[in-house]
């Protein structure tokens, strides 16, 4: 799956504004190597519906085995690693007197020596000890087949010559022999335990949308292959309100598009996000935010929500606008099936262009029936232009007004058109025109 920039800021998935947005709620990693291989990861879902199949598997088996994740390696335990590896080699194993002098002397006379090697030592027996927990996972449990990769690629990496020392090394070990292995440590295991630590990352990140999964009480969806399209889902909500209204929805190849009408503030957006969402954590191989979710595997989640300017360009707002659907339609040529989610198409404009630009991208988006495809839109009349196409799937958000003008968003979709228009009303109501004609003789 491809998603660029722009869908990933769409959706909020890294946004400092919402609390760390989407990515806030499955960063459960306990190392920084292992939530910048989850980043990447966001970044660069799988390629293939086989590989989706098999990180899936492997999330389904942390999220019931999440004890089994070794708790005594840290962050703090890499960093020291890293800083071990990089910093100055003045070690050398201690020979004749210096080793006589025994632990109490070197410390008292090689004080910053004396700790910088004890503790590094101990971090790397600490890493060895906690990669050696994982590697033995694959031998007392069945464990799905991309996961006994990993693990055997941890389990090869310990054969090396020095690790069944380094296992022992304890409180007790003395200060000569903590030498002798940071000596040889340092000229024959920097790679290899670079490589361990890449190993550990991946299984971080994995064990993170787990938990993540575990502890929002997510649900895993039932994943399909590309062809026919389809998204079917129950109770989806979006993960970052506080109190979510749920949808259902239910996506075919012969029902691709979902036309949605509705008074501005009344959901559209916030519906739509939650669809965009819920398929990025589906193609993550984790759970998602609803009841149950269907859904075959995309080739990429393309948005069209908070398009911008550029004035370095000289670009105007629609011209933005434009490109941004030429984007897509580049994209959507291909008949890999993408999830295409366009929100109030054409602001930059006038309302007439508005209304041209929008059915004339509608009817070349109906001409692509191996896609998902929402649009959101206030223009009724693009609506009523296309209510007899049986490709397209038509719901609004309902929004309550009484005979006072006053009126309420339940968020609430429902089948059918919308004809509600309250801009006016929200301006009355927020005492804009109040404040406009105060003094005014």
């Amino acid at each position: 799956m491809l998603n660029d920039k722009i869908t990933l800021q769409d959706l909020s998935v890294f946004s400092a504004d919402t609390g760390g947005g989407v990515f806030g709620l499955i960063d459960h990693t306990v190392t920084q190597a292992g939530r910048e291989r989850l980043q990447q990861l966001i970044q660069h879902p799988p390629d293939s519906f086989e590989q989706l199949q098999a990180l899936q598997d492997t999330i389904k088996f942390w999220s019931q085995n999440l004890q089994l994740w070794p708790n005594i390696i840290s962050n703090g335990t890499l960093v020291m690693l890293e800083k071990f590896f990089e910093s100055a080699d003045m070690s050398a194993p201690l020979t004749g007197l210096a080793k006589a002098m025994g632990d109490f002397f070197q410390k008292l006379l090689n004080r910053n020596e004396y700790f910088f090697t004890q503790f590094s030592i101990s971090h790397l027996s600490d890493f060895l000890k906690g990669c050696s927990e994982l590697a033995a996972i694959s031998k007392q449990h069945d464990v799905p087949p991309l996961l006994k990769l990993a693990l055997d690629d941890i389990a090869q990496e310990l054969e090396h010559r020095l690790v069944p020392e380094l296992l022992t090394v304890d409180k007790k070990t003395p200060y000569a022999e903590l030498t002798t292995l940071s000596y040889r440590a340092r000229r024959e295991m920097k790679n290899m335990v670079y490589r361990l630590i890449d190993h550990y990352a991946r299984l971080d990140a994995w064990r993170s949308m787990a938990e993540a999964t575990v502890k929002n009480k997510w649900e895993f969806p039932e994943l399909q292959p590309p062809l026919p399209v389809t998204f079917e889902a129950k109770g989806l909500m979006h993960p970052l309100l506080v109190h979510p209204v749920s949808y259902d929805i239910d996506f075919r190849d012969d029902k691709n598009f979902l036309l949605l009408t509705g008074a501005n503030m009344s959901g559209k957006t916030t519906f739509m996000r939650a669809m965009g969402v819920a398929a990025l954590l589906a193609h993550l191989g984790m759970g998602v935010p609803a009841k149950s979710v269907r859904i075959s595997f995309l080739y990429g989640i393309i948005t069209s929500m908070q398009v911008e300017d550029n004035i370095m360009r000289g670009e105007s707002y629609f011209f933005a606008e434009v490109q941004r659907m030429k984007d897509t339609a580049q994209k959507l040529v291909q008949d890999m099936p993408h999830l295409v989610l366009m929100d109030e198409l054409f602001k930059g404009t006038n309302v007439h262009d508005a209304y041209e630009c929008t059915r004339a991208v509608v009817d070349g988006l109906l001409k692509r029936p191996r896609h998902l495809m929402v649009l959101s839109t206030h223009l009724y009349e693009v609506a009523q232009h296309f209510k007899d196409r049986k490709e397209i799937i038509f719901d609004y958000f309902v929004t309550n007004m009484n005979e006072n003008g006053d009126f309420q968003f339940t968020y609430e979709l429902k089948p059918g058109i919308s004809n509600d228009r309250i801009g006016y009303r929200i301006l009355q109501k927020e005492g804009v025109i109040d404040l406009l004609n105060k003094g005014h003789g």
